[in-house]
Formats: C-alpha cells, sequence, structure tokens
C-alpha cells in the first residue's frame, strides 16, 4: 500500500510542479522580475509555498536568462530576447545631427521639438536606441513627447541623449 501513496504523491507532485512553472511563466511574461527572493514572493502571492532553492531548480529547468528590461535587471526567456529589435545608437545620432532640435521641458516630460513631419523619425529613432529611461514616447508633427517616472530617471536620460549628441542639451522650462 504504500508504494501506491508514494506514486500517487510523485504523481501530485509533477502536477504541482507544472502548474507552478506555468505561473512563472506567465509572472516573468507580464512584469520584470529581478531576483529569486521576488519570484518566492509572487508564488507565494498565487498559493504556492516555496523555497528559493526550489525557484532556483525552476529557473534553471525552463531556461530564463537575465536580461536589461524595463530599465533593470530581470529574468525572460531566451526566445523572447532572440525577436527584440535591435539597438542602434547610429541612427539617434544621424537625426540629432541632421535635424535642429530644441528641447524643451514640463514637469516629467521633455519635449523635443524639430522641423515639420520629422517628430515621427525622432521618435523610431528614440525606441530604436539604448535610452530606457523613459516611459514612452509620443509624436506629432514636429513634436516629440518623452514620458517619464521620475526626476532621476528624466536627468538620466538627458545625460544619455547628451552624450549620444556630442554636446550638452539643456532643456529650457515653458
Amino acid at each position: 500500500m504504500q508504494a501506491s501513496g508514494g506514486v500517487g504523491r510523485a504523481a501530485g507532485n509533477r502536477a504541482a510542479k507544472r502548474e507552478r512553472q506555468r505561473v512563472m511563466r506567465e509572472l516573468v511574461m507580464r512584469q520584470p522580475i529581478s531576483s529569486q527572493t521576488e519570484l518566492v514572493e509572487l508564488l507565494a502571492q498565487r498559493g504556492f509555498g516555496v523555497t528559493q532553492a526550489t525557484v532556483s531548480r525552476d529557473i534553471g529547468e525552463l531556461g530564463l536568462i537575465k536580461v536589461l528590461r524595463a530599465g533593470r535587471h530581470a529574468y525572460a526567456f531566451p526566445e523572447d530576447i532572440a525577436a527584440a529589435p535591435r539597438i542602434d545608437d547610429e541612427a539617434l545620432r544621424r537625426v540629432l545631427r541632421d535635424l535642429p532640435v530644441t528641447v524643451g521641458r514640463s514637469g516629467l516630460i521633455v519635449l523635443l521639438v524639430a522641423s515639420p513631419g520629422s517628430a515621427g523619425a525622432i521618435a523610431e529613432a528614440i525606441d530604436r536606441s539604448s535610452l530606457t529611461q523613459q516611459e514612452g514616447t509620443l509624436a506629432g508633427d514636429n513634436t516629440v513627447l518623452v514620458l517619464f517616472r521620475d526626476e532621476a530617471r528624466l536627468q538620466r536620460w538627458l545625460d544619455r541623449l547628451a552624450e549620444l549628441n556630442g554636446e550638452p542639451l539643456t532643456p529650457t522650462r515653458p
């Protein structure tokens, strides 16, 4: 009798492991998770009482790797990384060199104003560049709004933009 109880328990453990790893996949795909401890806590919120060692084994079995995501190092699946767009800072450098761009600022928004019809090209160059501190970009005809979560990210972004531009940028405040 005990042998069959052990077999049933093993099958239940495998099913629980599959479900836990399914939830881990879902969590990693939905949000940036940067540590095993964070993953243990998120799994606990979903009803999985697991240790860091269990999560570590699951990470290995799932093939998760750490990459820069949403401004911090986080777990991702290698196949998701392969599909990511290539970073192209040179395109942004060319746009900044070829177009006269005025930099303005309003709160946590940076305004880039250039010639009519150029905002889409500027926003696309920003989105494909290594600039990652922004929450998003919004292009009109001649104006790009770059949105930020906080002052520190905005300042780091401006510093990196100045570095790419090859000269300091001092935004004007309306």
